[in-house]
């Protein structure tokens, strides 16, 4: 079946980067869209990045300028690189990926900006 398992989050101080790993199994990521969300406690999951399967990027207003997501379809893997972080980054991020007929998730990873 279609796993997505992301990696790398963690504790960072304000300013400091992260690198989000979402390894893929079960599926060939080539053709589908990739997104990054987030939720942080009491808030809605929200959209923070997008892929197409042509690497067409959006982000959202919040991070532009400090986030970059990319793809190695060759790996399976979608990355999120987040730099100048902020506490407001503060959430569970998780990957979706928009499938035939459904959305994929993966169980999340926390970051934490703090200092």
């Amino acid at each position: 079946q279609v796993q997505l398992v992301e990696s790398g989050g963690g504790l960072v101080q304000p300013g400091g980067s992260l690198r989000l790993s979402c390894a893929i199994s079960g599926i060939s990521i080539g053709i589908y869209v990739m997104a990054w969300y987030r939720q942080a406690p009491g808030k809605q999951r929200e959209l923070v990045a997008v892929i197409t399967k042509r690497d067409i990027t959006n982000y959202a207003d919040s991070v532009k300028g400090r986030f970059t997501v990319s793809r190695d379809n060759a790996k399976n893997t979608v990355y999120l690189q987040m730099n100048s972080l902020k506490p407001e980054d503060s959430a569970v991020y998780y990957c979706k990926l928009t499938g035939p007929g459904r959305d994929y998730w993966g169980q999340g990873t926390q970051v934490t900006v703090s200092s």
